[in-house]
């Protein structure tokens, strides 16, 4: 279904409040910016921004919902033959070898991730993101496997899925802070990938196969 006008426009109005916030909590800090001059330099009202972010953490984490569904997605789109720990590692090669903006590697990311470090309530923001990715998939886990609320599989399948997920993203953001070139911090994750593959059982390498339709 093609996008209407109305919605292109609070669309566009919704993506341009939280670029000029990011630029203002990158420059100034995040503590610092208040939602009036975020407003005031999107010349929009203070309601406006609320009515599009309801918590200021929101314009800065404005992705955040991507995230949270994204290893669900990748496990939901696996192959057939192709287990949830094998699409995961899978698609974490490719955005890691194209050196990928989504995974953090970007010039400038640094600055991101300093704001983040900077902002009490934004890293307890991220901690809950990540509660809510383990949740999700765990969830996702018991439905394509069909197991039971008591089996306890899915669960601990989802932490070790999490597990990759996390460690790529935290080894990545560590390393652009430290001043790193994206190419570089890329070629060291592949590795870095093939050693946690490694560390896998064949138990959770195999789990939630695909099977043929």
């Amino acid at each position: 279904m093609a996008e209407g006008l109305r919605e292109r426009k609070k669309r566009e109005t919704r993506q341009r409040i939280s670029d000029i916030a990011t630029s203002l909590f990158v420059e100034h800090g995040f503590v610092t910016v208040t939602i009036a001059d975020i407003a005031d330099k999107a010349d929009v009202s203070v309601n406006t921004v609320y009515n599009y972010f309801p918590a200021k953490e929101d314009l800065f984490l404005d992705r955040s919902k991507d995230v949270v569904h994204r290893l669900s997605r990748w496990v939901r789109g696996r192959d057939v033959g192709e287990s949830a720990a094998a699409a995961v590692l899978r698609e974490l090669r490719e955005e890691v070898e194209t050196v990928s903006p989504r995974v953090g590697l970007m010039e400038g990311y640094e600055q991101f991730m300093r704001v983040i470090h900077e902002a009490p309530t934004l890293r307890s923001r991220l901690w809950s993101v990540q509660q809510e990715v383990q949740e999700n998939l765990e969830a996702t886990l018991r439905e394509e496997t069909g197991a039971s609320v008591d089996d306890p599989m899915p669960t601990l399948i989802a932490g070790q899925i999490n597990w990759l997920h996390q460690t790529v993203m935290g080894v990545i953001g560590s390393e652009m802070v430290a001043g790193r070139k994206p190419g570089e911090v890329s070629r060291e994750v592949l590795l870095l990938l093939d050693d946690m593959e490694d560390l896998l059982s064949e138990k959770v390498l195999n789990y939630a196969v695909r099977a043929p339709e």
